[in-house]
């Protein structure tokens, strides 16, 4: 099977969270194609025998610094992105789990350019990825 993300042979798994901390969600600006320069929750690549949790956790610290533990599953988007010719150029899936901010100051890195601790309700007026506010709603309405 091919590694590439461009054009792959196969869909890639990834995982994110949507950390909470007084009530905000932590967001960070992508830095890398796809969807660069907009806002998405820390999440990335599942790696081989690391489970969805370990995956959200691993990459929350890795991009910004942050730890958190999961409350529960927030939902999934499907991205699946087609060239002009209709073939697949890339394909994710990305499970997002809701979580509670633990430790860490949140921080810009390699992967996130800019970060943000928002208000679930002002994430419809940022430049996001897919379904971004569906599942930050999701994840609110299981925080409680």
């Amino acid at each position: 099977m091919s590694g590439s993300r461009l054009y792959p042979d196969r869909p890639f798994l990834a995982a994110s969270a949507a950390v909470f901390r007084d009530g905000k969600v932590l967001l960070a600006s992508r830095t890398k194609p796809p969807a660069d320069k907009v806002f998405s929750l820390p999440g990335g690549i599942v790696e081989l025998g690391e489970t969805l949790h370990e995956a959200a956790l691993r990459e929350l610290m890795e991009e910004v610094g942050v730890s958190a533990e999961i409350v529960g599953l927030a939902g999934h988007v499907d991205i699946v992105e087609r060239d002009a010719d209709g073939r697949i150029a890339r394909h994710f899936v990305v499970t997002a789990f809701a979580a509670r901010w633990v430790a860490g100051e949140a921080q810009t890195g390699p992967e996130a350019g800019e970060v943000r601790w928002v208000d679930p309700d002002a994430v419809d007026a940022l430049p996001t990825s897919p379904k971004l506010a569906e599942i930050v709603r999701a994840a609110a309405a299981l925080m409680g």
